[in-house]
C-alpha cells in the first residue's frame, strides 16, 4: 500500500467576519505538486490562486472543513483559539488518513501543537509541526491555497447575502471596522456571521454601542 502525506493548514483564523476554514491536501508524493509551482496562499494573485485550487483537487485528495462564526463562538466559551485549530486539524487529519501528515502550527510550541493533534486522534499518523510550513512543505502550500480560496468564496458569498462590501473581514481593516460600527448605529445589533467573542466586538459591548 503506497504512504499518503498530507499537508494540513488554514485560513480565517482572525477576521471578525465570517469563518475559518480547514484544508488538507494528500498525494503519494509531491513531485506534481512541485511542478504546480505551489507556494504559500499569501504568495499567490487571487487569480493564481483560483487556477491552483482548481489544478491541485484534480491531482490529490483533499478535504475541507468549514467553521462559522457561530461556531467558533460557541468553540471559544470552552477553549482557547490554538484548541479551534487543534480540533479542525485533527478532523481533517480522520478524513484523510495519511501515514504522514504535515502542519503549519498555530502553537508557539511546534511540539505541543502536535501532541495536542494526536490526543485527538485514533489511529497512527507521523505528524511534522512546523511554523510556517506552507512555506516548507508543497502539501502544506497546497493545502493553505485550497483553504483561502474556499474562505474567499465564502466571504463573497456573505456579502453577496447581506448586500454589502466589508472588506476582508478583519478587525485591522478599516473597511470592515466600518461596516460593523454603521450596522449597529443603524439596525442595533452586529451583522450577520460576526464572531461576537472578538476583542472588536467585546469593545464595542463595553462602550455600550450595542
Amino acid at each position: 500500500m503506497a504512504i499518503m502525506i498530507a499537508g494540513v493548514d488554514e485560513a480565517g483564523r482572525g477576521p471578525v467576519i465570517g469563518p475559518m476554514v480547514f484544508a488538507g491536501v494528500a498525494v503519494e508524493n509531491d513531485e506534481l505538486l512541485k511542478k504546480l509551482g505551489v507556494k504559500d496562499s499569501k504568495r499567490h494573485s487571487p487569480a493564481r490562486r483560483e487556477k491552483l485550487a482548481e489544478e491541485i483537487k484534480k491531482i490529490a485528495e483533499y478535504e475541507i472543513l468549514i467553521v462559522t462564526a457561530e461556531e467558533i463562538d460557541e468553540k471559544r466559551k470552552i477553549m482557547t483559539i490554538n484548541d479551534v485549530e487543534v480540533d479542525g486539524f485533527a478532523e481533517i487529519i480522520k478524513r484523510l488518513k495519511p501515514n504522514v501528515v504535515y502542519v503549519d502550527s498555530a502553537d508557539v510550541d511546534e511540539e505541543r501543537f502536535k501532541n495536542d493533534i494526536l490526543r485527538k486522534l485514533d489511529f497512527e499518523v507521523e505528524i511534522v509541526s512546523k511554523h510556517k510550513a506552507d512555506d516548507i512543505y508543497p502539501v502544506v502550500s497546497a493545502a493553505s491555497i485550497i483553504a483561502k480560496t474556499t474562505r474567499d468564496y465564502e466571504i463573497e458569498k456573505i456579502k453577496e447575502e447581506i448586500g454589502a462590501d466589508f472588506g476582508s473581514g478583519y478587525p485591522s481593516d478599516v473597511r470592515t471596522r466600518t461596516f460593523i460600527e454603521g450596522w449597529v448605529k443603524e439596525k442595533g445589533t452586529l451583522p450577520p456571521y460576526t464572531r461576537k467573542s472578538w476583542k472588536t466586538v467585546r469593545r464595542m459591548r463595553n462602550e455600550k454601542l450595542f
